[in-house]
């Protein structure tokens, strides 16, 4: 509202997107809330084909995934969002690779079309590609969520995908930056595996070298490359005593960890950082790994089933008795706690005994020979006016914290030193890959690439996006067709006795999925639980309909004001035209389009849409069906 005027606008097809923001909010445009209404209906395999329509990805996803779903879910804005990335895994459990049918979402490649909304890069828009790829060779660098996202892609297009990784094993950090007790390494080589059914291949222990480079690739007949070499360098810390022995990176202990090799780190480890690797380290650490090595005999078996292999390297690790982690944001600035799904994991860090101290910056380590402690001092400001990064400290106050080790989680960066000059590739001037953020075009020919090498470190679903959106931008490329986007939107009316939301939906609380007992939390345990399924229909059944909207037809209204009146969450009013703000070009198209005589008064009705909760009590007061409530969907397509 300006003074006493309403600001307005008309809808249009933007709208529309806005107006599911789970979907517009995921990276890869999974239709969240359609899934999770399907779960209340009790479609639970139609609402595993949407959530894996979208996402190649979507058992990992279902355990790890940061969720900007979550974030942008129109019931957080009244109280609490629902549980999206939990009740993902609720149905991948039950179709998803990890499961007993992992081959259900062929169904979407044999004709099939998921309930969904449709957007380019889901299965169905894919299923018509397929062989376009003629045998065309691509070489993907890098098997993390933006290289698999890639192979999985191209190869249902019919390209021939080599995919190159430096490590034994596939999944870039995945594998080797998030901890087993979150994501369990089987989910990660089901996932793998399924997408070499799809025809891609993988060469493993192949890092690309100053001998090994894009020419080499170029040579062996690769016509197209995607570099997803992610962020695996942990960054330098530069105070006295960074050097000290004792002071390790959280990339590298991480690394190191997932090898199942073990980092002695003593009773108390001091972390420093406030991100997600940071509480990954941390949680890490806390874990008791109490059974030693020897104790532990391994048959031929176990030796020939890495798995086994890992847990057992794994019982030499050890856990530490205090834990503490040091950032120079206060809580609530945290980049862990800017999530739904973050503040979560916070509150289950602090359940295992982590203690954090925000606020302060690490000043000075001590120590002689071995890390003994930091000095910390009060941060009064991380952010200068402009919004950049410039920490001020108050240097009259300090802190110390005795201390074994130190954990360094303050960044990560590329491992760019295969590139030589006569690649042609730029970097930007914080060491990343330039790329065209449209292409992910390098400006190099051919070369694309995406991930943490050209963005910095990002969530896993946004790497998944790069991949996928590279795959395109490479099929554009190797074809030479450049198509472009179309959009329709479907709409269909409800009667008023065919649409109910469930009882006492509004009254409904989010309650995070069940978690192992903190008492039992060491090792590689799997911390949280699945879903129950009368768990999982109570939760999927707070989602508020965004695909479902009141229509307004002004023609049949006559001014009674009885769905304003009845509106329970008062999101809807009538207010004279001359006190509504809206453009120009809206209010003249508004005026022709209902045959308004100017010298009349006009009023229009407003509705607010971030106060709606889809009641349909409106719907069903009207006298004259001026208003109704009515399900849309978008297909976007090439074109």
């Amino acid at each position: 509202m300006s003074g006493a005027r309403f600001r307005a606008e008309f809808r249009d097809f933007a709208w529309y997107r806005r107006n599911v923001p789970c979907m517009e909010a995921c990276p890869v445009h999974t239709d969240s809330g359609k899934y999770v209404q399907l779960i209340a209906n009790e479609e639970d395999s139609a609402a595993y084909l949407v959530a894996r329509s979208a996402n190649p990805l979507a058992s990992i996803c279902g355990r790890i995934c940061a969720a900007p779903c979550e974030d942008a879910c129109r019931r957080n804005w009244i109280d609490g969002a629902v549980t999206i990335r939990p009740l993902k895994r609720f149905v991948t459990e039950q179709f998803g690779v990890e499961s007993s049918s992992p081959e259900t979402f062929r169904s979407l490649l044999e004709g099939a079309k998921d309930p969904g909304c449709s957007r380019l890069g889901h299965l169905p828009q894919l299923a018509a590609l397929q062989n376009v790829g003629r045998g065309k060779r691509v070489a993907v660098i890098g098997s993390g969520p933006a290289g698999l996202g890639c192979a999985h892609d191209l190869s249902l297009m019919g390209y021939s995908v080599t995919v190159f990784e430096s490590q034994q094993q596939a999944g870039g950090m995945l594998r080797y930056g998030i901890p087993e007790f979150r994501l369990p390494r089987g989910v990660i080589e089901r996932e793998v595996a399924s997408i070499e059914q799809l025809g891609a291949t993988f060469r493993f222990g192949t890092p690309l070298t100053h001998t090994y480079n894009l020419r080499s690739l170029r040579n062996e007949g690769f016509e197209a490359v995607f570099l997803a070499v992610g962020a695996m360098r942990g960054r330098e810390l530069d105070i006295p005593g960074h050097d000290i022995d004792g002071v390790v990176k959280a990339v590298d202990y991480l690394l190191n960890l997932n090898h199942g090799y073990r980092t002695e780190l003593g009773d108390k480890v001091v972390v420093i950082g406030g991100g997600s690797v940071a509480l990954d380290a941390a949680r890490s650490v806390v874990r008791d790994f109490y059974e030693p090595m020897e104790e532990i005999q391994l048959t031929a078996e176990a030796a020939a089933n890495q798995p086994a292999l890992d847990a057992a390297r794994g019982a030499l690790r050890g856990g530490a008795s205090e834990v503490h982690v040091v950032s120079l944001e206060s809580m609530e600035e945290l980049p862990a706690a800017r999530t739904v799904q973050g503040m979560e994991e916070l509150r289950e860090a602090g359940n295992e005994g982590i203690q954090f101290h925000p606020s302060w910056g690490p000043k000075k380590i001590l120590g002689e020979g071995r890390v003994t402690g930091v000095d910390l001092v009060a941060c009064t400001q991380v952010f200068d006016e402009h919004g950049r990064f410039n920490p001020a400290f108050d240097e009259s106050k300090t802190f110390h914290l005795d201390a074994d080790s130190i954990i360094l989680a303050i960044g990560q960066q590329p491992d760019l030193t295969f590139l030589s000059d006569d690649d042609g590739i730029e970097l930007t001037n914080v060491g990343t890959l330039k790329i065209n953020p449209e292409t992910l075009a390098t400006t190099a020919p051919g070369i694309f690439a995406g991930g943490d090498a050209a963005f910095g470190p990002r969530i896993a679903i946004e790497g998944v996006a790069n991949g996928k959106l590279a795959a395109r931008s490479i099929h554009e490329y190797l074809s030479g067709e450049k198509n472009g986007i179309s959009f329709e939107v479907e709409i269909h009316k409800i009667a008023n006795d065919d649409y109910s939301m469930l009882p006492g939906y509004e009254k409904r609380n989010r309650i995070p999925p069940p978690a192992t007992d903190t008492g039992r939390r060491t090792g590689i345990t799997e911390v949280e639980e699945i879903l129950g399924e009368e768990q999982a229909r109570d939760q999927a059944g707070r989602c508020l309909l965004c695909h479902v909207d009141t229509i307004y037809d002004p023609l049949k209204c006559v001014l009674c004001g009885r769905c304003a009146d009845i509106c329970p969450e008062n999101c809807l009013i009538f207010v004279p035209m001359d006190d509504v703000d809206m453009p120009e070009d809206q209010q003249i198209a508004a005026l022709e389009r209902y045959h308004h005589d100017e010298s009349l008064p006009m009023t229009v009705l407003l509705k607010d849409d971030t106060k709606c909760i889809r009641c349909g009590l409106c719907a069903r007061r009207c006298p004259t069906e001026a208003m109704t409530m009515e399900r849309f969907s978008i297909a976007e397509k090439s074109s």
